[in-house]
């Protein structure tokens, strides 16, 4: 199971540096003029995970494997691109192809690399990015309203009145530039949706890029000017929209450093973790993902579901055949798994459990699924 986030934004305002730091590469070029990337560059990066060497250690593993999120470097959007401007139309649908959306903001002053409007404002740019989302999705939606509305006629119309209604409301939101992850869906609703693909309906995570002066570990990003401008001045706080500051100039020269090398660097700065972690995570977070974990003698690995699986679901990211074939779960915390030495001493402690078919799949848990197959 794989999810993606792409990394958009206006031109020149590090899109392609964050990305070549993420995935330690020089994948995407980082020249500097607009449009120097066209294509997108997609790579695949592990998510930080403490907890998989402390399993390992317990259960002797010959080999830990993380989980993983894929990152798509798209190039940079302009204003006007809803209509094509800049290649726009080519661009917006790489988005549309993605799981989540990080856009990337400047908040970086130099002269050295210049500004598509000449000017450092990070929420002008967001602003210039989600209109042009939003205005791309008004050509969608107005469309299935056009075809809708002839659809729905004579003994038909009763049919499509609910749909009519729904995308009417979602038009009037996209009208006032506002996206369309604010409004509330049922569950028919919320299908009807997914097949429209909207830009605006995927949740997005605002990646400030700042000067090199590292920020203090208390700092919390809702409390930046210009989070309160992005979040606040954008979006409510109740939506899918959140926000973390990095500077990815510092981020690519801690990428090029051998790992010993980049943690003495970190700590001389005051920080526990990278950028890019915090940004690896964040996203994880953003598409509503969990982790739980395998962990035996041949490997000790970190598996991906979505927030709400239940054990037959967990079961056959593994293997497919396995969400037929499930018959029971062996369910423990990672902490009490490592506490009390694995599997063997775990089941005499009494904090292991039988899961069912219904239970449904906690961070950090520990699983040996029982299957027939």
């Amino acid at each position: 199971m794989s999810f993606s986030v792409g990394i958009v934004g206006l031109p020149n305002v590090g899109k392609s540096t964050l990305f070549n730091a993420l995935t330690r590469s020089k994948q995407a070029d980082v020249q500097n003029y607009p449009f120097c990337t066209i294509d997108p560059n997609v790579g695949v990066v592990e998510v930080p995970d403490e907890r998989l060497a402390k399993l390992a250690e317990i259960s002797k593993s010959k080999k830990i494997i993380p989980t993983a999120v894929e990152f798509v470097d798209i190039a940079g959007l302009v204003k006007g691109a809803s209509e094509g401007e800049g290649l726009g139309n080519k661009f917006l649908s790489h988005i549309r192809e993605v799981d989540a959306i990080a856009q990337v903001v400047r908040s970086f002053a130099d002269p050295n690399v210049a500004h598509v409007h000449n000017r450092v404002n990070p929420a002008e740019d967001a602003e210039i990015i989600n209109t042009e989302l939003a205005l791309a999705d008004l050509q969608t939606v107005a469309k299935r309203l056009d075809t809708l509305k002839k659809s729905a006629k004579g003994a038909a119309a009763k049919e499509f009145q609910n749909q009519i209604a729904l995308l009417e409301k979602v038009y009037d939101t996209l009208q006032k530039s506002r996206p369309a992850r604010e409004l509330e869906y049922n569950e028919e609703e919320t299908e009807l949706m997914k097949e429209l693909h909207l830009l605006t309906m995927k949740p997005l995570l605002y990646v400030v890029n700042t000067d090199e002066a590292p920020l203090p570990l208390s700092h919390s990003p809702l409390e930046t000017s210009s989070g309160q401008a992005l979040i606040k001045g954008r979006e409510s706080t109740t939506t899918t929209a959140s926000q973390i500051e990095i500077c990815a100039k510092l981020e690519a020269e801690l990428a090029d450093l051998p790992p010993d090398e980049a943690r003495q660097y970190l700590g001389e700065l005051g920080m526990k973790e990278t950028g890019l972690d915090k940004l690896i995570k964040a996203s994880y977070e953003l598409l509503g993902l969990i982790t739980f974990l395998t962990s035996g003698e041949p490997e000790t690995r970190a598996w991906t579901v979505k927030k709400g699986a239940k054990a037959p679901q967990a079961a056959g990211v593994i293997h497919t055949d396995f969400i037929k074939g499930f018959i029971k779960a062996d369910v423990a915390n990672w902490e009490d798994f490592v506490q009390y030495g694995g599997w063997s001493k775990i089941k005499e402690s009494g904090k292991l459990r039988l899961e069912g078919k219904e239970y449904i799949v906690r961070d950090g848990d520990v699983c040996y699924f029982h299957v027939n197959v």
